[in-house]
């Protein structure tokens, strides 16, 4: 359960976002419990290829995987959720030492923390309840000083999530983390990022025929009724999946179907009919341009690997 001082974050993101001439609610607000269930049910419609395509990566590429983090890693990860992809990975890996998931909702994180160390009684499970989107304290991550490699995993396409300056500044972050101990410990990052790809397929990605990627945008109004206290008629408003050319992303929108007001916690909003609500970003990269973004935060490109369809790239950053 959120604490005082993160309920009054809430507001004030909520507050501060419904204000703007193009009202915006950051991202990380859709993962409550249930939105994080929403999300890993998304995982698994037909649409939606990401998940399809970070599994044949590693079903395909996971021994040169292994090879690349080497011997004895501690693996930090950024959104554990389920931990499907790694409990493949840690599988994989030569005596991994440590397992750092670091994930904002606590149902999620305890989960995937009492699955894995089941089937990993000896790696050492140290989860850190936090957004991870934020600086984390180094001594939530300082767990492990005997092992040979601090590897970040960030599997999947989150970092498309971020606005292209946040994710300069993400990068930033885990090449300090991985870094921290250097040259004693090696570093990389392991992480997934979504590539360009013709618009019937990324359209019906974020917009499933069943409406389950709906749901899960819609229960961000649901979330703010039950702990704000605002009065949203959620059966007003509808999710739409759109794609920005000139940002060269996807975002997904809660649109009014009529004019109505708001009101969250005393202050009240008014919706035009057609008025929409930003709730999520999936920017798309070329390999070429993610790795220049990499390399401005001292992070250079070892190795990459893709689906079949090129739809998707694994890829492991080392610092420069």
């Amino acid at each position: 359960m959120a604490d005082h001082s993160d309920k009054n974050l809430f507001l004030h993101d909520v507050l501060t976002g419904l204000a703007q001439s193009l009202p915006e609610i950051p991202s990380k607000y859709l993962y409550d419990e249930l939105g994080s269930m929403l999300f890993e049910a998304i995982c698994t419609t037909p649409e939606y290829y990401v998940t399809r395509a970070d599994l044949e990566i590693l079903d395909s590429y996971l021994p040169q995987i292994a090879d690349c983090i080497g011997p004895q890693a501690h693996i930090i990860e950024f959104g554990s959720g389920a931990g499907i992809k790694t409990s493949r990975l840690l599988d994989s890996l030569q005596q991994p030492t440590a397992y750092s998931p670091i994930e904002i909702s606590a149902a999620a994180l305890e989960a995937s923390a009492v699955h894995l160390q089941h089937q990993f009684p000896q790696l050492r499970i140290e989860p850190v309840q936090a957004d991870y989107t934020q600086p984390i304290a180094n001594a939530d991550l300082d767990i492990c000083r005997d092992c040979r490699t601090r590897v970040v995993y960030f599997p999947g396409s989150t970092i498309g999530n971020f606005t292209l300056e946040q994710a300069q500044h993400f990068l930033l972050r885990i090449r300090e983390i991985i870094s921290r101990f250097l040259p004693e410990v090696n570093g990389g990052l392991l992480i997934g990022i979504d590539l360009f790809k013709p618009l019937d397929v990324l359209i019906p990605a974020y917009a499933d025929a069943v409406g389950v990627t709906a749901a899960f945008n819609k229960n961000l109004l649901a979330r703010i009724n039950r702990e704000l206290g605002a009065d949203f008629d959620i059966a007003q408003w509808e999710h739409q999946a759109r794609f920005n050319a000139e940002q060269q992303r996807i975002e997904m929108h809660l649109c009014s179907t009529s004019r109505q007001t708001v009101d969250v916690a005393g202050h009240k909003f008014e919706f035009d009919r057609g008025a929409s609500i930003h709730t999520e970003n999936s920017h798309k990269y070329t390999l070429a341009g993610f790795s220049e973004m990499a390399a401005k935060a001292g992070l250079k490109l070892q190795q990459h690997w893709t689906d079949s369809n090129g739809w998707f790239a694994t890829c492991y950053f080392v610092p420069e």
